[in-house]
Parts: C-alpha cells; sequence; structure tokens
C-alpha cells in the first residue's frame, strides 16, 4: 500500500499510457471500419437502382392530331339563325316585303321543273341531183339545240359520197342505185357514229333540252327555258348552266349551283 501511495502517480500515468498505446493501436482499425461503413452508405445511395419511367402519356397530344385531322365544317345555311332567320322574308312583285308562309321555300330551292322537252339536230335526205359528175345528194340539217335562233332553222345541204362537209357529216355509203338509193350511211363527225338516212328515215339526234319553270312564291311561270337564261328569284339573278332529261341546274352570283329534279308524274 505504501508502494502505491508512494508511487500512485507513476501509476496511474502509466494507466493512461497504455490505454493511449492500445487506443493508437486500434484507431486505424476503427478507421478502416468507419471508412467501410461510409463507403457501403455512399453506395446505397449512389448506386441505388433507378426506378423505371412511368409511360409518357400522349392522350393530349393524340387528341390534338385528331381534332387537326378533322375539318370543321360550319352549317350556316340550315340550322344557323345569324345568317337564316327562322322565318324568311321575300320581295313581293309591288316592290314591298312579306314573311314566306310555313312550308313555302324561296329562291332556287323554290323553283319546279314542270316540263323538260328534248331538242333535236334532225338530217333528212330532201332531194337527188343527178349530175354528169355523179349523184348529188341534198340533205337537210335542222339544229334546234342551236344557241343563235337564226342557226335552228332548217338549211339544205348538197354533198356527194365520201365529200367532207362544214354541216358535221360525210356521206360513207350509198346503198341502192345511186339515182334512187335505198339510204344513206352518214359518218357523224363529232362522234365518228355511223347511221342510216333516207327519205322516210330521217336521222334525229337529242342535243340539248328546254324546260318549262315554275315560281310559287311569286307566281311566276318561264316556258322553254334554255341552257344560259337568267331567272330572277327572291331578289337576285340566277343562271340557267344545265338542262337534262331530269334536272335544270340553276346557278347564283356567287357561283352556288342549286339542282331542281323533274318528277313527271307530279
Amino acid at each position: 500500500m505504501d508502494f502505491l501511495k508512494k508511487h500512485y502517480e507513476k501509476v496511474l500515468l502509466g494507466v493512461v499510457l497504455v490505454g493511449l498505446a492500445v487506443g493508437a493501436a486500434l484507431l486505424p482499425l476503427m478507421i478502416s471500419s468507419e471508412r467501410r461503413g461510409l463507403q457501403e452508405k455512399a453506395d446505397e445511395i449512389i448506386r441505388r437502382p433507378p426506378k423505371p419511367l412511368p409511360d409518357l402519356d400522349l392522350s393530349a397530344t393524340t387528341n390534338l392530331f385528331q381534332r387537326v385531322g378533322t375539318p370543321v365544317v360550319l352549317d350556316l345555311s340550315t340550322g344557323s339563325k345569324l345568317f337564316n332567320p327562322s322565318t324568311p322574308w321575300q320581295r313581293r312583285p309591288d316592290g314591298g316585303i312579306a314573311p314566306v308562309a310555313a312550308g313555302r321555300g324561296v329562291g332556287p330551292e323554290a323553283v319546279v321543273v314542270t316540263k323538260i322537252t328534248p331538242l333535236y339536230t334532225i338530217f333528212t335526205l330532201e332531194n337527188i341531183n343527178v349530175l354528169e359528175s355523179g349523184a348529188r345528194y341534198i340533205i337537210g340539217i335542222e339544229r334546234q339545240a342551236a344557241a343563235k335562233p337564226a342557226d335552228r332553222r332548217k338549211r339544205a345541204v348538197g354533198a356527194s359520197l365520201n365529200e367532207s362537209t362544214k354541216e358535221g357529216f360525210i356521206i360513207r355509203e350509198v346503198r341502192g342505185p345511186a339515182n334512187e338509193p335505198t339510204e344513206l350511211v352518214l359518218e357523224l363527225t363529232d362522234t365518228g357514229e355511223r347511221v342510216s338516212l333516207s327519205k322516210t328515215n330521217p336521222i334525229r339526234r337529242v342535243d340539248g333540252y328546254t324546260a318549262d319553270l315554275r315560281y310559287p312564291p311569286e307566281n311566276r311561270t318561264w316556258p322553254a327555258q334554255r341552257v344560259g337564261a337568267r331567272l330572277r328569284l327572291a331578289g337576285e339573278d340566277y343562271n340557267v348552266v344545265a338542262i337534262t332529261a331530269n334536272e335544270v341546274v340553276l346557278s347564283a352570283p356567287s357561283g352556288k349551283k342549286t339542282s331542281r329534279p323533274f318528277n313527271p308524274e307530279l
């Protein structure tokens, strides 16, 4: 005990030195362990496998492309009331205006086609002149569809076999005696068609039509209208641009075309 009392400071210092020596010996191991632990935590954060990205939502873009690819159609003629009042008005013959009664239209849609008449180009064998140079055949031509009234009158044209004419035909064959043939075979130069002609069997080809028209809202009628005729409907001028066996087509100043059918049963 006396030894401890006399040398306790040395003993205490020795214990401390031993502790320091042990700590110094274990310090590299502790550093290595701590460094390994830090690296593991860093690897856990840095090398963590990424989560897969969610699928891209392209629905908005797809819908936009679909809308762009679908044209927008504005109906300003039937259901729209902005430019088309629910009760249309029309001008009376005396200059005033009045609402149209329910069920009665105005303009080209109200035109009624009451009759369509075909217009023919007619070839007839009128006479035969026998000359020293050969037979010459007198062909009558009537063009009912001609634009000018003067061109619609019947005209007589003389022609020999295989002679080209300015009237749209060539005599290609004479059947029977030359001075009294049973029939002539004509080639129509505009179509190349060959047709037979005799004194009892004229050639009739439809080359146009006329139409009788009626406009109930103003109680007006237009008989025998041809292509190019002008009609005054609901304060606007309309042109007849086409007539077939089944319909009449009217054109507005804006270029809009309206087809009116022909129903013989009405």
